[in-house]
């Protein structure tokens, strides 16, 4: 019997630790949510045109992992990755976000740099290493036929999230109006994506979104400009 009652008493303790750290890591896992979101909704607010970009391409990235069957884990580093993803325009001069007419190539090459500045930003934040986080702020700019940047990843070289962050990224910013051009229809976005799959876009990728599309209940159809 004190043998039952010890084993009884240690299996609650453990289960009473056990509970406390799990609550813990949600509490902080929760935090760093809510920290994330600060930050994209500071670099969404600077341009009224891009307002929501980081919360809209965060929701497509997740749901083009999800229809890839990829773990809830990657979906999750997808998500935030998503919310971060243009971090690095913080340190992009306002005057060159908002600019309606054509970018001078001067112009153009400082807005290039926004993957490497975000990726600066954020390297330091434990949470954010060594997980994919870091890989979509770096490498969502990267073309899958090698002609993208900062890097000139081709193919596989460019990390999978970032390669489905790409495509969200691409569909939110063509299927909204910015400064300097109205937003696209539906069929033109399609058909540009479509065109540039194996070019742009991975391909594997390209199919998982227009599978999505194609779907009655696709979480694009009804998406708020």
């Amino acid at each position: 019997m004190s043998t039952f009652i010890t084993y009884l008493l240690t299996y609650l303790l453990i289960s009473l630790i056990s509970v406390g750290l799990m609550s813990r890591v949600q509490r902080v896992l929760e935090d760093n949510l809510a920290l994330t979101k600060v930050l994209s909704n500071a670099l969404d607010s600077r341009d009224s045109y891009t307002m929501n970009h980081s919360k809209n391409v965060a929701k497509y990235a997740m749901e083009i992992a999800m229809e890839m069957n990829l773990p809830s884990s990657l979906c999750d580093v997808i998500h935030i990755g998503g919310l971060l993803h243009d971090i690095g325009k913080i340190g992009i001069p306002e005057c060159l976000l908002t600019k309606p007419g054509k970018l001078t190539e001067e112009e153009y090459e400082l807005i290039k740099t926004h993957p490497i500045k975000g990726y600066e930003i954020i390297k330091h934040v434990k949470q954010y290493k060594n997980n994919g986080i870091l890989d979509i702020v770096l490498h969502h700019h990267e073309r899958f036929d090698g002609k993208g940047y900062p890097n000139g990843l081709k193919g596989e070289e460019i990390p999978l999230v970032a390669r489905i962050v790409a495509v969200a990224d691409s569909f939110d910013a063509m299927s909204s109006k910015r400064v300097y051009r109205k937003e696209l229809q539906l069929d033109q976005i399609l058909e540009e994506i479509k065109c540039n799959k194996g070019k742009q876009f991975d391909p594997l990728v390209v199919d998982a979104f227009l599978s999505l599309i194609e779907d009655k209940d696709n979480p694009f159809k009804n998406r708020r400009n």
